[in-house]
C-alpha cells in the first residue's frame, strides 16, 4: 500500500456498519478488523477512507450473508484535511468489497463518488469509478 498525501481521520471504528456501493451482492457489512493498523496494545482499531478492512456481510443476496469478505473504504462522513487545505466529507460512509489484499475489486461498477486518496492507493478501484472527488 502506498502512502497518502492527506492527513486522515479514522472515525469508523470495529462495529461500524457502511453501506457496499458496488455491484458485488453485498449490501451492508459490519467492520470488525483494519489491516496494517498499527496500534497500542487493547486499542480498538479504525478505519478510514482508504483503509482496507476485513467486515462481516449483514445485508446481501442469500450466498454472500452472513461472509467475512475484504473490503476498500471510499467513503467517510467525519471529514479529513487534504494537503492543499482543503477539507473533504461525503454524506455517508461506503465501502466496496474486493477480491484480494492487492485490491481487485469484485463487483464491476461503483455507485456515487470515489476520494480521490482511494484513487492513488487502489488503482484497480480507480478504473471502475466513475466520479474521483
Amino acid at each position: 500500500m502506498k502512502g497518502l498525501r492527506a492527513n486522515l481521520t479514522r472515525p469508523l471504528p470495529f462495529g461500524a456498519t457502511m453501506e457496499v456501493v458496488d455491484n458485488s451482492g453485498a449490501k451492508i457489512i459490519r467492520l470488525f478488523t483494519v489491516y496494517k493498523m498499527k496500534t497500542v496494545k487493547g486499542r480498538v482499531t479504525a478505519g478510514g477512507v482508504s483503509d482496507l478492512i476485513m467486515a462481516n456481510v449483514m445485508k446481501g443476496k442469500p450466498e454472500m450473508k452472513k461472509k467475512s469478505v475484504l473490503a476498500v473504504i471510499i467513503r467517510q462522513k467525519k471529514e479529513y484535511r487534504r494537503q492543499d487545505g482543503s477539507r473533504v466529507q461525503f454524506e455517508d460512509n461506503a465501502a466496496v468489497v474486493v477480491k484480494d489484499n492487492k485490491g481487485n475489486p469484485q463487483g464491476t461498477l461503483i455507485k456515487g463518488p470515489v476520494a480521490k486518496e482511494v484513487c492513488e492507493r487502489w488503482p484497480a478501484i480507480a478504473k471502475i469509478s466513475t466520479i474521483i472527488v
